[in-house]
């Protein structure tokens, strides 16, 4: 694969990826909505999955814009715009690193620690949050990003395979 294919959507468009790409565009916002609590004290977060398979089916720009739409909610819920740019960041490089052949856990993790001085950064200096409600915050989307990548590196094939 030479350095242009892996920007490129990488699907024949037709009604049903048509389709599946709208609703991984808007799906974050409803998944966004689901956090559940653990037993050690943060939440699991749901908006990853939609993210990490638009990027595994449509690379790096598909996880970007998946990542832009579907961040709208919690945004605005959350008075912070800056969530709409970490995870169009965790979007596009983690189908960028899928598409370089990594391993979709280990793209997820590169994605995350390229974002992760940007939450830090808008979180504390943009935001005001305090740096032990950040540090649980990090480790929610870790565990969250892991799950997440799992799952998704299962069941994005059978879903690629349903749109030809």
């Amino acid at each position: 694969m030479d350095f242009a294919d892996r920007f490129k959507f990488g699907v024949e468009w037709n009604y049903k990826t048509v389709t599946l790409f709208a609703v991984l565009l808007f799906l974050p916002n409803l998944l966004g909505m689901i956090n559940v609590g653990t037993a050690i004290g943060f939440k699991i977060h749901f908006f990853q999955i939609a993210i990490f398979i638009a990027a595994l089916i449509y690379g790096p720009f598909g996880g970007l814009l998946s990542g832009l739409i579907g961040s709208f909610y919690s945004a605005i819920i959350m008075n912070n715009p800056y969530i709409i740019i970490g995870n169009m960041i965790l979007g596009f490089f983690a189908g960028y690193f899928c598409r370089k052949r990594f391993n979709t856990i280990v793209a997820v993790l590169l994605a995350f620690c390229i974002q992760l001085p940007w939450i830090v950064l808008t979180d504390f200096y943009l935001v005001g949050l305090s740096m032990p409600f950040i540090y649980s915050l990090i480790l929610a989307l870790l565990v969250s990003n892991i799950l997440w990548a799992f799952i998704a590196h299962h069941s994005y094939k059978p879903i690629k395979n349903s749109l030809r």
